[in-house]
């Protein structure tokens, strides 16, 4: 095995634990660094050591893939992280409308979530970094993306497409949080609430249903907000009347994400079954802020498959010109 894919898949199964992001972007910089040593430092072990950037751990895995074997760690690793089973729904997954970068609070750049999305074969990726409200994620300014735009959409080719998108704060009048001609020109609008979520219901529905009105909404992300496990700790669902809210995604052709982080599992089941009965539709999205990440697809599509959300209804099973006819 290679060093430097032995220390990124390391690195991947970390992100995808949402193990801190330091361990992670530790293997990601050793990978950098060795690749960019000469091949006598590289094949030097008391150089390699000493290079900036290769500690005891990074040097470990190094050394054991040199020596021909699986690195300890990474087997290690494999065999606590990769699932048991994957769905047969998440093989029919054509894509992802919702991750981030380091525009806003991912990890790693566009580039490098890019070529992650690539790796797991998907067809199509949405970056949706944050809105300016969200000032603890390095929100993006009006002017921050125009920029990163063009950037984006720089990095499609070869069968694959990355789409501009953001992940809009609902305000809490049910306003969204960018220009109406900036979300405009955008592939992919995710609409979510970060603030005030322990609203009453009454207002909480308002404006939630305001905001899967706005033509330009195509996602209404997390709905309930809440956390059942992790390292943030655990947070209630936010209150409102789901029946109302799905029957205006429905109306508004606004897909109800599947969040497939762990720690979220947001609709609960019992949410997605009124969903269902509205005749919503779904896109089953990672929410990845890191590389590895984006391969929590398979938690929410055993989710979706379990609640038996049908294929058909699931947006990120379509291909990338149904999807794009879809979300204008």
């Amino acid at each position: 095995m290679e060093p430097v894919d032995a220390l990124l898949e390391i690195a991947s199964l970390l992100e995808r634990e949402r193990a801190s992001r330091y361990r992670a972007k530790a293997f990601r910089q050793a990978a950098a660094t060795f690749e960019d040593l000469p091949e006598d430092v590289r094949n030097d072990p008391t150089r390699l050591r000493a290079a900036r950037g290769i500690g005891e751990s990074t040097f470990a895995v190094i050394r054991q893939a040199q020596e021909g074997r699986i690195p300890e760690y990474l087997v290690e690793l494999r065999g606590e992280v990769e699932p048991e089973r994957v769905s047969e729904l998440r093989g029919r997954l054509r894509g992802d409308l919702h991750a981030h970068t380091d525009w806003s609070d991912g990890t790693t750049s566009i580039e490098v979530m890019a070529a992650a999305a690539r790796a797991q074969g998907h067809e199509y990726q949405a970056i949706t970094d944050h809105s300016p409200r969200l000032r603890v994620a390095r929100g993006l300014s009006a002017e921050r993306l125009r920029e990163q735009m063009p950037l984006v959409r720089a990095q499609s080719g070869d069968g694959f497409t990355l789409l501009a998108g953001i992940e809009v704060d609902i305000l809490e009048d049910g306003s969204l949080d960018q220009d109406d001609d900036l979300l405009r020109g955008l592939d992919i609008v995710v609409a979510s609430v970060h603030s005030k979520l322990r609203m009453d219901a009454r207002p909480m529905t308002a404006r939630m249903i305001a905001a899967v009105s706005h033509p330009r909404v195509n996602v209404l992300g997390h709905c309930t907000g809440r956390l059942v496990q992790g390292d943030r700790g655990t947070r209630p669902p936010s209150a409102f009347d789901a029946a109302a809210v799905f029957a205006a995604c429905a109306e508004n052709g606004v897909a109800v994400e599947i969040n497939s982080r762990p720690e979220r599992q947001d609709p609960p089941e019992e949410l997605i079954a009124i969903a269902l009965e509205a005749g919503c539709l779904f896109s089953i999205d990672s929410d990845a802020h890191a590389p590895g990440q984006l391969s929590l697809l398979d938690y929410g599509a055993e989710r979706a498959e379990r609640a038996g959300v049908p294929a058909s209804r699931i947006v990120t099973t379509w291909g990338l010109s149904r999807l794009l006819a879809w979300a204008e």
